[in-house]
């Protein structure tokens, strides 16, 4: 069974008086800044000159260079894209952290994959929240918090379990329950969720199923309805109590058709190609093609962005959500 934490497991007085370094103030590093921050923490940003830097600077933190935010810095926060952290720790990190400090990911994939390898005198940990950083903030804002998983790679004071809890404190995550795991399982598992099910999975049975319908002459307005709107009311209801609850509130013909068809579409050959993603997936074959892929400059995730922005359920979504009555609510998402 998976140990479960919250409020009262965490004492966040063990960050108080400590300076906590956020470098990257993307989705998950304006997200726990700010949490932070608002959690009574001492906090300031690293970041390069643009845009993340002056959205840091607007939020009213102290904004730096890498290397001058990591250099007194007792908790260093390392929350910039997996493709550049080994860039950010070999030039602008390593040099300069402190012996004894405490290193945070948000995301194991570098330390599993051995992008990035941590002297000896250093306590790394991972604190990741299980939702987007807009959402960890919303959420935090609202009273509330996201389930956090945290591990502890490399325990030299004998205390970095003890700063992990602090930390998930700190944005939120003991409020909803924060689960122990290790580097290793949740870069995994996340990697393995993103490719196979919540992003590559879903996003192309939902094209697939735009596609059968759309070449059978069916209305593509129709078609978005049925295959990508009424997804979140799906995924709501598992989110809410799990597959059990989707199939007691949907209708009979529905759940039957739950049963009898879903088979057919996940069938054997699907798991059996799950299976070798996440082989992929372990033995580093993933996480090599990005990389190799970002070091040259992106060119197929470019090209396949490109792609598949010109699919036709885009354009008609576009175009049914322009006479939505509600809008949605991340303002630096531009939906064109």
């Amino acid at each position: 069974m998976a140990e479960l934490f919250y409020d009262d497991d965490a004492d966040l007085a063990l960050l108080e008086g400590k300076q906590i370094a956020v470098i990257g103030y993307g989705s998950q590093g304006h997200a726990h800044a700010l949490n932070l921050r608002d959690s009574g923490l001492n906090v300031r940003v690293g970041a390069r000159p643009g845009l993340s830097f002056d959205k840091a600077a607007a939020d009213g933190f102290t904004v730096l260079p890498v290397r001058e935010a990591v250099e007194d810095a007792d908790v260093v926060v390392l929350l910039a894209p997996d493709q550049y952290q080994r860039h950010i720790w070999a030039n602008d990190i390593a040099p300069v952290i402190k012996d004894g400090a405490t290193l945070v990911f948000g995301h194991g994939f570098n330390i599993r994959f051995g992008y990035i390898t941590p002297p000896a005198g250093l306590d790394v940990i991972m604190v990741a929240p299980k939702a987007p950083g807009h959402t960890v903030r919303r959420e935090y804002v609202a009273g509330r918090g996201i389930p956090d998983i945290i591990a502890v790679e490399q325990d030299s004071t004998g205390h970095a379990w003890d700063y992990a809890l602090a930390y998930a404190k700190g944005i939120g995550g003991t409020r909803a329950g924060v689960i122990k795991t290790t580097f290793t399982e949740e870069t995994e598992t996340d990697l393995f969720g993103e490719q196979a099910v919540l992003c590559g999975g879903v996003s192309h049975l939902v094209q697939a199923g735009f596609e059968v319908l759309t070449e059978a002459g069916y209305q593509p307005e129709i078609a978005y309805f049925e295959v990508l709107h009424e997804l979140k009311l799906i995924v709501d209801l598992m989110w809410e109590g799990g597959i059990a609850k989707q199939r007691w509130s949907v209708s009979d013909t529905a759940e039957y058709g739950d049963y009898v068809s879903g088979p057919r579409v996940v069938t054997p050959a699907v798991k059996e190609s799950m299976r070798e993603i996440l082989a992929d997936i372990q033995d580093g074959t993933f996480a090599k093609r990005f990389i190799a892929d970002q070091e040259a400059g992106g060119r197929e995730f470019l090209a396949l962005r490109a792609a598949e922005a010109k699919h036709p359920i885009e354009t008609t979504g576009r175009a049914l959500r322009s006479h939505f009555a509600w809008s949605q609510p991340d303002a630096d998402f531009i939906d064109a």
